[in-house]
């Protein structure tokens, strides 16, 4: 399946490429284009197509994940109804609500109207796309319990929101420590551009192959993973710490801070790739202090269609372009501010100046 959503991957990469150079020489929002391509991508995979107002929806859908993960005071007093009612948070999320249901709507609607039309998938490759198989599935009636367009709306959105942000967010922070430690910036494309040799993009049999810049993306993600902290649910009573833990309860695990223990880590706040090397830490099957993905049978579904974003993304951002920052900001003063939330961003974006290499 990863290898079937190459050729958009590589389609909208080669986008990104053409909008670059035609800003070289200037200050750049990489943070920002790095999110609309994400958000493209992950469209075209899912939903057949990029939507039609996408620049609205991945607006919504970062201001909606800011909120959900924010706090007010309703939330000291969740039996309250005067002070839920009086939640502004409470109002500014059923507004976003609708206008995202305007957007979801029309995605699933024009799905529909081609099935009836064509009677064939909406996949740009003639197969059913995510959408056509909900809309098949709730037609059929075949699930014990029947799903309506909410649902099916509720579910596009947790995709749309899992595959942007968090492969967006990855590749917007390895751009970053890649600018403020030059000497891993330099080997990292030393490597793309010895294993291109010329070639005038980046194949993904040649990305796999990319030994350094995995461990590059490996320590971002150990630094900056997509998701600090993840919940679960104890299936039994646990004692741990001497804290008893009852069945079924929820647990906060803050990967964030297993990512960063110096029990495990030696020099747990630099950014050092080469600690990867000598070590067997993968993504699947790790040790339980690098969870990137999570881990068991709750971890990211989307490991691999991530990981190829990421890498082929960044394999051509670095075979393309010389990086540089605004004219009197240092490498040692980048801001580094991570925005507190369900995901881990940049609190503020990332300005660059590009170069083309060739």
């Amino acid at each position: 399946m990863v290898h079937l959503f190459q050729s958009i991957r590589s389609d909208e990469t080669s986008r990104l490429i053409r909008s670059l150079r035609e800003s070289s020489g200037r200050i750049v929002n990489l943070t920002e284009k790095i999110f609309f391509h994400s958000s493209s991508i992950t469209c075209r995979a899912a939903y057949g197509s990029v939507i039609k107002d996408n620049e609205a929806f991945v607006n919504l859908t970062a201001e909606a994940t800011a909120m959900a993960s924010g706090f007010e005071i309703a939330d000291l007093f969740p039996s309250s109804r005067i002070v839920s009612a009086m939640s502004w948070t409470k109002r500014r999320l059923k507004a976003m609500r609708r206008k995202l249901d305007v957007i979801l709507d029309d995605v699933i609607d024009r799905h529909k109207r081609n099935r009836v039309e064509n009677g064939s998938g909406n996949s740009e490759f003639g197969s059913e796309d995510m959408v056509d198989v909900f809309l098949r599935v709730k037609e059929e009636g075949q699930l014990q319990f029947p799903i309506d367009n909410d649902n099916i709306k509720a579910v596009l959105y947790d995709i749309f929101v899992a595959g942007t942000d968090t492969s967006a967010g990855t590749i917007d922070w390895t751009m970053t420590e890649l600018l403020r430690h030059p000497q891993v910036m330099a080997k990292a494309q030393a490597e793309v551009r010895q294993a291109l040799k010329g070639n005038s993009s980046v194949q993904g049999n040649i990305v796999h192959n990319l030994k350094y810049l995995k461990l590059v993306i490996k320590e971002t993600m150990r630094l900056h993973p997509a998701f600090p902290m993840v919940s679960r649910a104890s299936k039994e009573e646990q004692m741990i710490n001497g804290y008893t833990i009852p069945a079924g309860e929820w647990v906060i695990v803050n990967i964030w801070g297993m990512h960063r223990d110096p029990g495990y880590w030696k020099d747990p706040e630099m950014f050092k790739p080469e600690r990867f090397q000598d070590q067997s830490l993968d993504f699947v099957d790790g040790d339980c202090h690098f969870l990137p993905f999570g881990a068991g049978k709750r971890m990211c579904p989307g490991i691999a269609f991530g990981l190829a974003n990421v890498e082929f993304t960044l394999s051509q951002l670095l075979y393309n372009f010389d990086w540089g920052l605004p004219e009197g900001v240092r490498s040692e003063d980048l801001d580094m501010t991570e925005n507190v939330g369900l995901t881990s961003t940049r609190k503020h974006d990332l300005s660059v100046v590009v170069t083309p290499y060739n």
